[in-house]
Parts: structure tokens; C-alpha cells; sequence
């Protein structure tokens, strides 16, 4: 059985109410939930929140819901004590609450990678870079994998570094991936994450992956051609609502 968790919460620092914000006529976690309901990898949906409003509107609209502890530092944590719950759940996706265009595609492709690469027991998504401008973007990360698919950086800095070629350039010289921010995971292995403690590379890039890396725990990476247009602010929404 593969279950996906919806981790949203209400008091995000740089968006607070993000998930209840309107989109179109739709709130942003009821357009992130429709979008993994239509996923035919999927066999369950739930949403899990520390806050009764998000709550209160998920039942509202037919959703499922299971409320979560307050104190979780990082949205793999919240889904870690749904998938504690859950122990018929064989695989559990993460789904961030920010993303309402994601596609069904994309989280079907990110459940293909996590079955097919059982040896790395945690799975991810990424995006070919095609310019100079997004790759030195420090807020989209970054990640090199090796032949067999197994991730072996990220970094919100330009990986890797093209010898001998101005920067502007080094898009035409070499194919640079960014790091979609879905997750996928075998539940035990959920579990044991969620026990780990911050590592010297994570706290360097604040990237919560590089602690699993650094645990020894490999990491397959699917790729996806498809655009994702995540919300972090509401200059992001203002955005999204222009086009």
C-alpha cells in the first residue's frame, strides 16, 4: 500500500494561513490534495496538520485529515508520526503543502522510483536546469546522481563546477539537475529518520536530505521534465494569481 501525507501547518514564518489561502477558488491544500488524489499510485490520501483550522477545512471538503504534534522541526517529522499510525502502509510519499500544480504524473513517477529502487529505500524527483539564472539560484537546490540513480550531493550551489567555462556558459556544456522537493519512502526507514540528529553538512546547507546522506542512507532520484511552481511567499502567490 502506498500512502501519501500532505505535512501542512499554519504558522509558517516567511506565509503565515498559507494553506488557507485562495487560489482560483480553491484554498492551496485542497488544490495540493485534488492534484495526489488523481495519482493512480496512490491508495490513500492524508492531510496532517497541527492546526484545527486546516483541520476544520479538509473535513469540510472531503478530506482526510489526522492531527499531529505541534513541536515537529520539518514536515518529514509530521509524516513520520502519521506513518508511525499507519503500519499497513508498505510506502509513504511526502507531498509538501505548498505545491498546487503539482502533478499526478510527477507523484506517480516519484512512487515508480521508490519501488523500483528498493535498495536505496528513499526516493526523490529532479528537474533538468536550462538556464544560467535559475542555476545559481540559491533557493533552488541542486542535485548530482550517479548511473544508477542514486543521489550523491545536493547543494543550493552550482554542482558541479564546469572547468575551463564562464558560468553564464556552463548550461550548454553540461546538464545540471534541481532537486524537486517530494520524497518517497520506505515506512520503517521513515521511522528510522526521523530518530536521526542534524549532521555537519545539513546544518552547513540547510537541506534536511544531506542528514540522511550522511547516515549512509542512498537516496534514488527520478526525473521529471515537467515544471513545478512551489509557494513560499506571497510575492509567490501574487505570481501565481498573474499568470
Amino acid at each position: 500500500m502506498i500512502l501519501a501525507i500532505i505535512p501542512a501547518r499554519y504558522a509558517s514564518t516567511r506565509f503565515p494561513g498559507k494553506p488557507l489561502v485562495d487560489i482560483g477558488g480553491k484554498t492551496m491544500i485542497q488544490r495540493v490534495y485534488d492534484q495526489v488524489c488523481l495519482a493512480g499510485k496512490v491508495d490513500r490520501v492524508v492531510v496532517a496538520t497541527d492546526d484545527e483550522r486546516i483541520a476544520t477545512h479538509v473535513r469540510a471538503f472531503g478530506g482526510e485529515v489526522l492531527m499531529t504534534r505541534a513541536e515537529h522541526p520539518s514536515g518529514t517529522d509530521r509524516c513520520a508520526e502519521v506513518a508511525l499510525q499507519s503500519p499497513e502502509a508498505e510506502w509513504v510519499l511526502n507531498v509538501q503543502g505548498d505545491e498546487p500544480f503539482i502533478q499526478p504524473q510527477q507523484i506517480d513517477l516519484l512512487a515508480e522510483t521508490l519501488v523500483r529502487h528498493p535498495r536505496h529505500r528513499i526516493a526523490t524527483l529532479a528537474k533538468p536546469v536550462t538556464n544560467a539564472e535559475d542555476l545559481a539560484n540559491p533557493n533552488l537546490v541542486k542535485v548530482v546522481f550517479s548511473e544508477t540513480a542514486g543521489a550523491i550531493y545536493f547543494s543550493r550551489h552550482p554542482i558541479p563546477f564546469v572547468r575551463g567555462i564562464e558560468p553564464a556558459e556552463w548550461c550548454a556544456h553540461h546538464t545540471f539537475y534541481r532537486h524537486i522537493g517530494l520524497y518517497g519512502f520506505e515506512r520503517e526507514t521513515l521511522l528510522a529518520l526521523a530518530a536521526l540528529t542534524p549532521a555537519p553538512l545539513e546544518r552547513a546547507e540547510s537541506l534536511e536530505q544531506l542528514r540522511w546522506l550522511e547516515h549512509g542512507y542512498g537516496i534514488a532520484v527520478g526525473i521529471t521534465e515537467m515544471e513545478t511552481l512551489g509557494i513560499d511567499t506571497p510575492e509567490d502567490l501574487l505570481k501565481i494569481n498573474n499568470l
